[in-house]
């Protein structure tokens, strides 16, 4: 056992051992994780519920189970924490939005179902951008989270509280979302590993949804080998998600025991050489220095056009701003969640039409109601065809392009694509607030993955000058998760970052 080091710099399989052996107790687990957060997190504000008395229990239960009931359970004893847009059973859920302030859901998401019958315990929620709709976790109802290497900076978006967590070890994994970046672009912001599976590999039951069509849950952890343990558990169809797929679940920890000896990797060099001024120089720096790395072991580097990359930011904010437009449209004040007053001297059908107005003018933050307003514009009457029907439209060359470059149909085909996962580092906290296209620019190297459903993987990859993180991100075939798993894991044993660590403030 570790014991040469705390708990807290335990990875999941040596918690797990310990807790099955009783060389520690649940409880101990626990407790450090919730010593912690109460330490750091009134600075960062990673956290919207701490549900420190039910983790408590959960741990009590977990340490009075028989020895045979504890070998048959992956990730017993791991603190987890969950974005706060995954329903857990009577906890409160809010998608980071006054609209759903203090909205308890009555059943737990399908992937909180899993995570409990593992072993996992839910220690609480994490901050992210109201609806998961941002790239900073500045829109969020309960203010902004801070990035553990950087107080003044973002830890990206919008899973940037579950980011931050795992970044200050708040709990070794988070359960995150990317519906254009989510999960990646924060990992690379926060120097952590984060994985946005294939469409349809984790079911979506019991996600909040933002955009129907993109929204994938996944994880971010500290190292490749604790994704791939977290991952094992989450996939799987699930009959109570119709988008999920009943794709055999291949044992993720195994493949990364293979080498990567002939791997074709594509480098799409053409998407982003005609950006150099917009793409840190550190960051392209780190990103040759990874293909040194790649070639060394064996891999291949192929050169690489995506034709239609450069629509893709476009493409993704007609199309989930238009999908967000439906999904929301739900909030009304009537069912659950918050309600502006009703005025009893007003005509009836008049005021209720009022109180929709009211109800989501005070619940809806700036960056819903921009996006809101985006969509319903696109899917209106007369420009429906000239712009969600056309970007629908070009989705598909999107689609096309990642195919052509996969298939095998020519000389050029690959294995993998990898780019940078952000042009930038950590941008400073405000530093977008009036220019929100240029933070929708950011997300140049991530929409795609979403757009085409690809599986999609950010891997800490070194720092910048001023000692923020960087990310590398590896795009493979649908539901080959395992590949991409095996080739990061060849990059993280021959570079030492996921073992960086920030030095919190005090």
């Amino acid at each position: 056992m570790p014991t040469s080091k705390p708990v807290l710099d335990w990875n999941i399989i040596e918690i797990r051992d310990g807790v099955r052996s009783g060389d520690i107790s649940a409880v101990e687990v626990c407790q450090a994780s919730l010593d912690r957060i109460a330490t750091y997190d009134p600075i960062y504000n990673a956290m919207t519920a701490v549900f420190r008395d039910e983790a408590l229990e959960q741990a009590t239960a977990i340490d009075r189970l028989a020895q045979s009931d504890r070998s048959d359970r992956p990730l017993l004893g791991i603190p987890i924490t969950i974005k706060d847009v995954i329903c857990s059973r009577g906890q409160i859920t809010t998608a980071a939005s006054r609209i759903l302030k203090d909205f308890r859901p009555p059943y737990d998401a399908t992937v909180v179902t899993r995570l409990k019958q593992a072993g996992a315990i839910i220690i609480g929620k994490t901050n992210c951008d109201e609806f998961a709709m941002g790239s900073s976790t500045e829109h969020s109802a309960y203010g902004p989270t801070k990035n553990p290497w950087d107080t003044e900076r973002s830890p990206g978006g919008s899973s940037g509280g579950a980011a931050a967590a795992v970044a200050a070890q708040f709990a070794p994994v988070s359960i995150g979302t990317d519906t254009g970046g989510s999960i990646r672009q924060p990992a690379a912001f926060c120097g952590v590993v984060g994985l946005k599976p294939t469409y349809g590999r984790v079911s979506r039951y019991g996600l909040l949804a933002f955009a129907s069509s993109f929204d994938q849950i996944g994880p971010l952890t500290n190292s490749v080998e604790d994704t791939a343990l977290i991952l094992q558990v989450l996939a799987g169809v699930d009959p109570a998600d119709a988008t999920s797929v009943a794709q055999p679940v291949p044992d993720y920890s195994a493949a990364l025991k293979r080498d990567i000896q002939g791997t074709r990797i594509g480098v799409p060099r053409a998407m982003f050489e005609h950006a150099d001024a917009s793409i840190d120089k550190d960051i392209l720096r780190a990103y040759d220095s990874a293909l040194d790395i790649f070639t060394a072991a064996g891999a291949e580097l192929v050169d690489i056009t995506l034709p239609h990359a450069a629509y893709a930011v476009p493409t993704y904010y007609l199309v989930a701003p238009a999908e967000a437009s439906s999904n929301l449209a739900r909030y009304d004040g009537v069912r659950y969640g918050l309600r502006a007053s009703l005025d009893e001297s007003a005509d009836t059908e008049k005021d209720l039409a009022a109180m929709y107005d009211r109800t989501r003018n005070s619940g809806f933050g700036t960056e819903v109601k921009r996006r809101i307003m985006l969509g319903t514009y696109a899917l209106s009457a007369g420009y429906y065809d000239a712009y969600y029907g056309k970007a629908q439209q070009v989705r598909s060359l999107i689609r096309l392009d990642y195919d052509d470059v996969f298939a095998g149909a020519n000389a050029t085909a690959v294995d993998v694509v990898v780019m940078p996962t952000t042009p930038t580092a950590a941008f400073k906290l405000g530093e977008h607030e009036e220019d929100p296209l240029t933070m929708y620019l950011g997300d140049i190297f991530t929409v795609s993955a979403n757009l085409t459903g690809l599986p999609a993987l950010s891997v800490p990859a070194g720092l910048t000058t001023e000692q923020l993180p960087i990310g590398l991100q590896l795009i493979g075939r649908a539901f080959n998760e395992d590949f991409l798993l095996r080739l990061a894991h060849v990059y993280e044993q021959a570079t030492p970052w996921h073992d960086t660590r920030p030095t919190l403030t005090v």
